[in-house]
């Protein structure tokens, strides 16, 4: 049976969370206490709208999608290292008052989640970790990047027409061509603003500070700390592993260490071998699925 998908739109706010102002998407807030509410929290360069296609498909979910610093209308400020993420969303957890909710998070989304859950105990119930970025702990032992490194996504095309010109160059392009055609609409639509210099649009997410993001990714050991701490249930979803033919790295392959969820004190390993690290945008209608199996 098709899934059941709704129309509702989200109200946008935003709150101070560990000195940064961070923007928020909630939906049906009518629903608020009815049922664990579920929190989601995007990856590295996208914002709280790619998770729309998600929440069509959750009718009845009381949901807050948000916007991490630096992305989509969150306030840009500068960060150490990916720890900081973690403290931003534990804050975060504490000003929407958050009591045993869902957390749902993909790739550094979900690192920042495990660490928020970790930090702020009740305030999560159980965890979706869609292709989190958290690698083997040998990986965390490497020396840090040169000061001032940045990821070739620094310089990404920076200036758009429109929404509509980003989505027709983004279609045909990797790692976008995989999205369903309604997510990277989304993608498009909620992730422009207007350019500061002059006629037309930029990213959201500045391409520098995106790019600065991507080499500190295994800087962060302190995540397995959070990971042995947690009690709650972690399911653990892992897209199909990365191709090292791909250079200089696969955008689609997984940064998952398989040995992750064993880690969890009640984790749960779910490989989905057909599909890409950009799950959620990808097949978001499985996504809601697994959410919806995973609350009961």
């Amino acid at each position: 049976m098709p899934a059941t998908i709704d129309d509702a739109e989200p109200r946008l706010s935003h709150s101070l969370a560990n000195g940064v102002s961070h923007a928020h998407f909630e939906w049906r807030p009518e629903r608020r206490g009815q049922a664990p509410s579920l929190c989601m929290v995007h990856a590295t360069g996208f914002h709280g709208r790619v998770w729309d296609q998600v929440i069509h498909r959750l009718p009845g979910r009381h949901v807050f999608a948000i916007e991490q610093r630096g992305h989509g209308r969150s306030q840009t400020v500068d960060f150490d290292g990916w720890a900081d993420f973690g403290h931003d969303l534990a804050a975060l957890a504490v000003a929407l008052d958050l009591q045993g909710a869902v957390g749902i998070g993909h790739s550094m989304g979900a690192h920042a989640l495990v660490q928020a859950a970790a930090y702020q105990p009740g305030r999560f119930s159980q965890l979706v970790l869609i292709d989190p970025t958290i690698f083997s702990p040998a990986d965390y032992h490497q020396p840090p990047p040169t000061p001032g490194t940045l990821h070739p996504a620094a310089a990404r095309k920076n200036h758009f027409a429109s929404a509509q010109a980003m989505f027709e160059r983004f279609a045909v392009r990797a790692p976008y061509n995989v999205f369903q055609r309604q997510a990277l609409l989304d993608y498009c639509q909620h992730g422009l603003r207007p350019f500061d210099g002059g006629s037309g649009f930029q990213l959201a997410c500045d391409p520098a500070f995106e790019g600065k993001i991507y080499p500190l990714s295994r800087q962060n050991l302190g995540i397995f700390g959070s990971i042995r701490a947690l009690q709650i249930p972690v399911l653990v979803l892992r897209a199909r592993p990365g191709d090292p033919a791909i250079l200089p790295w696969d955008p689609l392959g997984s940064p998952t260490w398989p040995g992750l969820a064993q880690e969890f004190h009640r984790g749960r390993d779910l490989p989905l071998p057909d599909k890409t690290h950009m799950l959620p945008m990808e097949d978001p209608a499985l996504v809601a699925r697994l959410i919806n199996e995973t609350m009961g």
